[in-house]
């Protein structure tokens, strides 16, 4: 079991920090932890002037820029304008069980934000990242299933929360293959991920005007039980600073993982399967049009 606290975070002065979705929730909470720690931390958000709300409460070398997730011409651009090294890319950034909708490029919401906005921000910076990437998922990818034959539930009417699960266990899958190519390349950068337990954030806004049964249980849950969204940064923050090894996942330690002091965590038998990892590796590219760019170095 791990005491891991804030006060762990070592010195980060002269690194670079990208944390995505960082004007709220856990993402705001672990960019403020970071800059607080020496880091200099930018706000990779769809809504700048959200960002720069956020970037006024946080302390140390702060900076916001846009990035829309949904869209993959926002995230090359983002992309494009990169100069310099980075340390760590946080993929934080998410959205929860909101209605049908689409991507600027035509994907299901949630598995074009989620992972697809996300698999191609990693590979496009990947040639500058020198430390780590932490992906956040969610202990919903238990329930998760992926669907090759309609990842975007263009054929199957749609379903919020089998889509969501589908998202968070191809962030798991999107992790493990990754650390498996920055190991086949003999890269330094390590990939980990983490997710949050029950926390209150902002990811059910949405439902806020929606006072279906499903949708006023669910509120009533979280606000019961959930641990707060710093508590529920804990996990992320391990997963990006603790020694621990490439491809693990962290999240609390307590009971059902809904909430606690973070530790590492199991995942479910699908999030471990290769063979669909590197599937949905393959079939990531085709829908992005980004590859992995990194090749093996030569032994010296």
């Amino acid at each position: 079991m791990t005491t891991f606290t804030t006060a762990q975070i070592p010195a980060l002065t002269g690194r670079t920090v990208i944390v995505t979705g960082a004007n709220s929730g856990i993402g705001r909470v672990a960019a403020t932890a970071l800059a607080a720690r020496g880091a200099r931390v930018v706000l990779a958000v769809r809504d700048p002037a959200k960002g720069a709300a956020a970037a006024a409460g946080m302390t140390g070398d702060v900076e916001v820029r846009r990035l829309d997730l949904a869209d993959l011409a926002s995230v090359r651009a983002f992309a494009e304008g990169w100069t310099g090294p980075i340390d760590l890319l946080v993929n934080n950034a998410g959205v929860m069980i909101p209605p049908p909708t689409r991507t600027a490029d035509g994907f299901e919401l949630q598995f074009g934000t989620n992972h697809l906005g996300h698999f191609a921000l990693t590979n496009l910076l990947l040639p500058q990242i020198r430390g780590r990437v932490v992906t956040v998922a969610s202990s919903a990818h238990r329930a998760g299933k992926i669907d090759f034959a309609d990842l975007n539930w263009e054929r199957r009417p749609y379903r919020a929360f089998p889509a969501y699960a589908q998202s968070k266990l191809a962030n798991l899958l999107f992790t493990a293959e990754l650390h498996r190519r920055l190991t086949e390349v003999g890269s330094p950068v390590r990939a980990t991920a983490a997710h949050p337990g029950l926390a209150a954030t902002n990811l059910l806004g949405h439902l806020d005007g929606d006072r279906s049964w499903w949708n006023r249980l669910q509120t009533a849950l979280v606000n019961r039980f959930a641990q707060s969204d710093a508590d529920g940064a804990s996990p992320t923050l391990y997963a990006a600073v603790a020694d621990i090894p490439g491809g693990s996942y962290a999240g609390p330690d307590g009971l059902f993982e809904g909430r606690g002091a973070p530790k590492l965590v199991g995942r479910s038998r699908n999030a471990r399967d290769g063979a669909v990892a590197r599937r949905l590796w393959t079939v990531s590219e085709e829908l992005t049009g980004v590859t992995f760019p990194l090749t093996a170095q030569p032994v010296r």
